[in-house]
């Protein structure tokens, strides 16, 4: 049943997990209920709603020496244009630090000022 659903549509827990996969970027399942403060039970049928209804995925994967799932937002939700200006990627994504008064960083806001 690869369905979307709207945020209307979910149940608290499945809105409150929704949230915390979207927040952290992923989580393991092992970790995801109990962040959550609930069974691990009713996690996995989070979980499962929540795969089901295409927003979240889920990875089996190894974790502290377990067997579980690790699961990521979808890359719909993600909104990379807060990152983009025109063409240009922002000069603060990545491991160098950026000096405000650079080109690059001048350059970025103006084609920014510019699309507006």
């Amino acid at each position: 049943m690869s369905t979307s659903a709207t945020l209307e549509e979910l149940t608290d827990d499945e809105r409150r997990g929704l949230e915390l996969v979207r927040e952290s970027g992923g989580i393991h399942q092992s970790d995801f209920w109990k962040e959550l403060d609930i069974s691990s039970r009713k996690g996995s049928r989070v979980v499962e709603s929540l795969t089901d209804k295409n927003l979240i995925n889920r990875e089996e994967t190894v974790y502290k020496g377990h067997n579980t799932y690790y699961l990521s937002p979808k890359a719909k939700d993600l909104d990379f244009s807060l990152l983009m200006a025109g063409d240009m990627l922002s000069p603060f994504i990545g491991d160098e630090e950026v000096d405000p008064q650079s080109d690059t960083f001048s350059q970025w806001v103006m084609t920014l000022a510019y699309e507006e």
